[in-house]
This record gives structure tokens, C-alpha cells and sequence, in this order.
């Protein structure tokens, strides 16, 4: 089968890793990180993307590296492939291997922010890089006193965490990308905490094991649509 995987940079290290050694590896067609902030961009440039694939590749299925991701995933069509999604809210889960590790934790646990090594690679998460970042950007747009505004506004957004955590994958630079999502967690004066991440739920969209339990799989012309459900996701028609 011809597949061609579209994904969020954030989970570049561990596509690279799944497809390694793969006899029948996907075509990749990666996204730069921050589209969900924006849910009509996200779903414009994915469905630009599911175009060109299938105009260049005629791939037999076309796999989505995202989950829900604000619904920006919505809407998203093919014309002759398959379309198979994660059932996952984002990325997170697709790091943590299953949406019911993300909910347990979250349960447990609401005020986190998650950092992992795509994350911190392709974004700049809370803590004192991005504090210093801003500052500058703020100032040098709007001058120092609406930059002491827009930074207490910042401040207030980040006091809704209480918590940084680590989704240690088994990939990339780990070492270093704990320590730097450790030392923000300080900064921040918030707690750390390190969990074990899974590539599970990748390999098995890559590699075609879409069990109707973890994957959304929609024929030529179907789209998905969010549920009020542990589904997430289903086809809207």
C-alpha cells in the first residue's frame, strides 16, 4: 500500500525514528509547529497539502500526524485515498502512546503544560527564553511600558499551570531537553515532573494497524468531526 504521512514538526524526531529501517515507509510531508492556534489555517494548509500529495503521489492512504487539534482537522477531505486519523485531542497523546494515558493524567493533574524534545525544538514553550523573547519583541513593537503590560498579561496566563512535564520518548536529545523543561518548571516555580513517552500509537499509523479503537479511518470524500465522546472524533456524514 502507497501512504503518505502529513505531520506537525513537534513530532519530527519520532516519525524519523518509526520509519527507520521500514522496507514500506510513508512519504512525509512535514508542518511547521503553531497551526492549531489558528483552527481555520490548520485545516487550509492540510488540506493544501492533502492536494498535492494526491496529485503528485496517488498514495493509497493518507495519514494524519494530529489529533482534534482545536478542530482545525475538521473539513479535511481526500479525493481518492483514505484518510486515517489518531484519535487523540494532539499531540500529546500521539507522545504518550494512548489517549487513555493523556486523560488519566490529565485527570490527576489539569494545570500541566507538556514539554518533549519537538516541542521545545519547534516552539518556545514557558520559561526564561521565552519570557526574554517576548520582552524584546514586546518592547521593541510597542515601548516599555506596554511591555510591562503585555508581560503581566503573560504572567497571568501562565499562573493557570502549576506544572511542567517531560515526555521522555526515547528519542533525540532528552538529556538536555529534560534539563531545559526542568529548569523552567523552576523558573516558573512550578513542579516537574518526567513521564515515559510511547511510540506506539505512531508506529501502528504508520506502519497500517488502524484498529477502530485508536484510528478514525474515512474513505475518498468523508470527513471528520468532533464527538462528545472518549471517541473524540468520527465521520460527519
Amino acid at each position: 500500500m502507497r501512504m503518505s504521512l502529513i505531520f506537525c514538526s513537534v513530532l519530527e524526531e519520532e516519525v524519523k525514528a518509526v520509519i527507520q529501517g521500514l522496507a514500506n515507509s510513508p512519504s512525509l510531508y512535514g508542518m511547521p509547529q503553531g497551526l492549531h492556534n489558528e483552527p481555520p489555517r490548520l485545516r487550509t494548509e492540510l488540506q493544501k497539502a492533502v492536494n498535492q500529495i494526491e496529485s503528485e503521489f496517488k498514495p493509497d492512504a493518507i495519514l494524519l500526524g494530529y489529533g482534534l487539534c482545536s478542530r482545525g482537522i475538521e473539513g479535511v477531505t481526500t479525493k481518492t485515498a483514505k484518510l486515517v486519523i489518531p484519535r487523540a485531542h494532539d499531540c500529546i497523546t500521539l507522545l504518550l502512546g494512548s489517549r487513555k494515558r493523556y486523560s488519566d493524567y490529565v485527570n490527576v493533574y489539569p494545570a500541566t503544560y507538556f514539554y518533549s524534545v519537538g516541542w521545545n525544538k519547534h516552539h518556545i514553550p514557558p520559561g526564561p527564553k521565552r519570557v526574554e523573547i517576548l520582552r524584546a519583541e514586546y518592547t521593541e513593537k510597542y515601548g516599555e511600558d506596554n511591555a510591562d503590560f503585555l508581560m503581566e498579561s503573560e504572567q497571568h496566563w501562565l499562573n493557570t499551570y502549576e506544572r511542567a512535564t517531560f515526555i521522555d520518548t526515547g528519542v533525540g536529545p532528552r538529556e538536555s531537553e529534560a534539563k531545559r523543561t526542568q529548569d523552567s518548571a523552576d523558573f516558573l516555580g512550578w513542579k516537574y515532573d518526567q513521564q515515559e513517552g510511547s511510540l506506539d500509537l505512531i508506529r501502528a499509523l504508520i506502519s497500517g494497524d488502524w484498529n477502530q479503537e485508536d484510528f478514525l479511518v474515512l474513505e475518498p470524500g468523508q470527513t471528520a468531526k468532533m464527538t462528545a465522546d472518549d471517541e473524540i472524533i468520527t465521520n460527519a456524514d
